[in-house]
């Protein structure tokens, strides 16, 4: 049961769209006509989106190497995501890219000459509109759990019209996602928020230490034991990581650096921030302030 699709007005002009996992922070200035006709726009698209994906949920739970496209919109932006993933060689769903893929199917109802600034904010996935001027600060938290809740933020990046970022993600073993790795949280700037979604969850898997070999404390489950629906099936997700020797740390931010450095060169993402118990990696054309407790173990990679 997925429930019916519900919104309430914020107070400070900004919307909240939920149904079933889906969980929007609409936001827009300009003009006040086109954007009240904008986020109508937008409450109206977000009512179909859900049932729509249902609708074609098996095709978006497979290994997107060998899968049949799906007709839906929403659905093709995911699939059209993680396809180069797919394409590596590497398992992927397009699954990894359907909080982004939201994001930018709902940010398509403010293309407005009146809307001069917009986001979509998915659950943390966010994508955006900027006209000439405008910028949107984004908050950086090593704990997205605790960030739900009002902790204070780790640091903030500043994203302006004239860069060519349109999406963030945010992938990692303490959030919502599900990882391969043992990121606390890796934040990926793109030129839309599907494909910084699915970028996310590579490089968040790729931040990783030899278990077996390095610190078998480190708590895995298969991902159905987590969540008996789970697209990764019985791979491994990592469920607790401990304090870790800082060679480990390094270690594993190190390999993160190297998969965000290698998804620049592919033209697939603009910029990265890894997160590791106190620990971070700044990789791409990105200026972030970190507080002074972090800012000397800033690395930029």
């Amino acid at each position: 049961m997925i429930g019916v699709a519900s919104r309430r007005a914020l107070g400070d002009g900004r919307w909240h769209f939920q149904h079933g996992p889906i969980d929007c922070i609409v936001a827009a200035d300009g003009e006040a006509r086109a954007v009240a006709a904008c986020f109508e726009h937008a409450w109206q698209r977000f009512r179909g989106v859900l049932d729509e994906l249902v609708g074609e949920l098996a095709l978006l739970r497979v290994d997107q190497s060998g899968a049949p496209s799906p007709s839906g919109v929403v659905a093709r932006r995911m699939v059209d995501a993680c396809a180069p993933h797919a394409h590596d060689g590497r398992f992927i769903t397009a699954m990894a890219a359907v909080a982004g893929s939201v994001a930018d199917e709902l940010l398509a109802s403010f293309d407005d000459a009146g809307v001069v600034r917009a986001s979509i904010n998915n659950g943390g996935d966010i994508a955006l509109r900027l006209m000439p001027g405008t910028s949107f600060e984004v908050g950086l938290c090593a704990d997205p759990v605790r960030g739900r809740f009002g902790a204070p933020l780790d640091g903030r990046f500043s994203v302006a019209a004239s860069s060519p970022v349109r999406g963030v993600a945010t992938s990692g073993w303490r959030g919502r996602s599900l990882s391969l790795g043992i990121a606390d949280a890796v934040t990926v700037l793109a030129t839309s928020a599907a494909r910084a979604d699915a970028a996310a969850t590579i490089v968040a898997n790729a931040v990783d230490i030899d278990i077996d070999i390095d610190d078998a404390r480190i708590v895995r489950a298969p991902a159905t034991a987590v969540r008996d629906d789970s697209d990764l099936g019985e791979r491994l997700v990592t469920r607790h990581v401990p304090p870790l020797p800082e060679r480990l740390v390094a270690q594993a931010l190190d390999r993160g650096a190297a998969e965000a450095r290698a998804q620049i060169r592919a033209g697939r993402i603009i910029a990265a921030v890894l997160a590791l118990q106190g620990r971070w990696r700044v990789v791409g054309g990105i200026d972030a302030t970190l507080p002074r407790a972090v800012r000397p173990e800033l690395v930029v990679a």
